[in-house]
């Protein structure tokens, strides 16, 4: 089985709105499995246009390969845009997804909010081990909780095993230290990164916070921005130096 997770190639997404273009170029991106890999940029850069993109819920215009090779088989996604059934089954099986809020379903418990996923995909980890896996993220005290009855640090350590407990091949994290303080978004980052490490996920978190991911990631990528006119904006992802 190849290293090579996800490829990109020649990737192109426009966007215009009241009269203002943007548009976001992607020459290369790839993850390998077992990556770490943080997506740095300012607001408007285009991150969350990317991150839709690897999400399969927002269709590029132009894209030369978009392959998936996942443990089980090699997906041409570049193929199959038009079949939403097929993109949601990948969605399911493929990815977890950590949001900037943790996305916690408030009338479920901690418990309940994590072992949701393995549910609906029928597979995954079994509850032994996910309550190995929370003593190790220190919630195994909070499980029986709902969501509103925890702190911003507890939300998000539990968003996180939620978004492994189904065994993805990529977890796809969206800012999800930007409701906690400076301290807190550290530790969970390095917590996420060595569980990650550990059970084999690769990650793709985005942020706009160099610091808080350059010592734990493989690879960061960033965005060259320039602006053509007051009303048009390109955006170019290329790997950090």
């Amino acid at each position: 089985m190849s290293n090579k997770l996800l490829s990109i190639l020649e990737m192109q997404k426009k966007r215009e709105q009241g009269g203002v273009s943007f548009e976001l170029n992607v020459p290369n991106f790839s993850l390998q499995r077992g990556q770490f890999v943080a997506i740095v940029g300012a607001s408007g850069c285009g991150k969350s246009s990317l991150l839709d993109i690897l999400a399969l819920v927002l269709r590029p215009n132009k894209c030369k390969e978009f392959i998936i090779n996942s443990s089980t088989e090699v997906m041409d996604i570049t193929e199959i845009w038009n079949h939403e059934a097929k993109l949601a089954a990948i969605r399911r099986n493929i990815f977890g997804y950590v949001l900037q809020t943790g996305g916690l379903l408030p009338f479920l418990t901690v418990e309940r909010n994590i072992l949701l996923p393995i549910k609906v995909k029928q597979s995954g980890y079994s509850v032994a081990a996910i309550y190995k896996l929370a003593k190790k993220m220190g919630v195994e005290h909070i499980l029986t909780k709902k969501p509103q009855f925890l702190s911003g640090g507890q939300r998000q350590r539990v968003a996180i095993l939620r978004a492994m407990a189904h065994k993805p091949d990529i977890i796809l994290a969206d800012e999800p230290t930007a409701a906690v303080d400076k301290e807190n978004a550290h530790i969970i980052v390095k917590n996420f990164y060595e569980l990650a490490k550990e059970i084999g996920t690769t990650i793709v978190m985005v942020t706009h916070d160099y610091d808080l991911v350059s010592k734990l990631a493989d690879i960061t990528y960033t965005f060259k921005v320039s602006h053509e006119s007051a009303v048009k904006t390109n955006s170019v992802l290329e790997v950090q130096a």
